[in-house]
């Protein structure tokens, strides 16, 4: 698992928390990203919102999202520390690098001109019965 790849992390704090608990909790993720010289692309911090269902008796947490491109034995520490952290209501980490890139070779394939990426086959009409209902001199 030495492969450096992209994930999404999603974590709910518990409405308890306070924001500089959340910044805390943030902190902490942000120094294992360092210390397994990993990056981390972007954080957003969703605010306080409504769960869907309750968990551990809360209907609602700060939600919060890191984009890391590291390992997976990164990962595996942050599940780890996440697992056992009580602020931490829920959380997910999902690998997003093979999504990105069917993404972009979708966009490139939309964005080349019809007449360049179709086969000659095809812009001819191949499949069609050519010749009928034409009248043949002779």
């Amino acid at each position: 698992m030495s492969a450096r790849r992209q994930y999404e992390l999603v974590y709910i704090v518990s409405p308890e928390a306070t924001d500089e608990q959340v910044s805390d909790l943030h902190a902490q993720i942000e120094a294992l990203i360092t210390r397994f010289d990993a990056e981390l692309v972007k954080t957003e911090n969703w605010g306080r919102r409504k769960l869907a269902y309750p968990i551990q008796r809360h209907k609602e947490g700060t939600y919060v999202l890191e984009v890391i491109n590291g390992t997976g034995d990164l990962i595996k520490e942050i599940d780890r520390r996440l697992r056992v952290s009580e602020q931490v209501v829920r959380h997910l980490v999902v690998r997003v690098d093979q999504e990105l890139k069917a993404a972009e070779r979708a966009r490139s394939r939309r964005k080349t001109p019809v007449g360049v990426a179709r086969p000659a086959a095809v812009q001819a009409g191949a499949g069609e019965d050519e010749g009928v209902g034409e009248e043949v001199e002779g």
